[in-house]
């Protein structure tokens, strides 16, 4: 059994020969299709591991004020539960709302400090792409 790689755009027409001579230049809809999706992933790729930096970075603050100790950090855990269970509904929808801000603002600055190193690497992805293809 073969593995076949064409895929719809590989399959779209090219432009015809005399067509494309009357012009300067054709365009490369294949690349460009191509180069949407790397960056898509690329794109998609940065936002997981921000997320997922974002929300690992308080486990492991917990874990560091527990001493490593799993015992105490759920022993902590279960007293915030409880805290949080006997609080008035408006201490806990501002308690809530607190750490919707907080993690918007630890998303957005990690990503911010993220973006320049993110924007040259996928910048030079780009660019050994085109060297190989030419």
């Amino acid at each position: 059994m073969t593995l076949e790689t064409n895929t719809l755009v590989d399959r779209t027409p090219m432009p015809m020969r005399k067509w494309a001579q009357r012009t300067r230049r054709s365009f490369n809809w294949l690349a460009l299709f191509q180069g949407s999706c790397f960056v898509l992933v690329e794109c998609v790729t940065f936002a997981a591991s921000t997320l997922l930096l974002v929300l690992g970075l308080p486990l492991f603050l917990f874990l560091l004020l527990a001493g490593w100790d799993l015992t105490t950090l759920f022993a902590q855990l279960g007293n915030l539960a409880d805290h949080y269970r006997s609080a008035e509904p408006i201490a806990r929808h501002l308690f809530s709302s607190d750490l919707q801000i907080a993690f918007l603002i630890c998303v957005g600055t990690l990503a911010l400090i993220r973006m320049p190193y993110f924007l040259r690497r996928l910048e030079r992805r780009l660019h050994e792409d085109e060297v190989s293809h030419a």
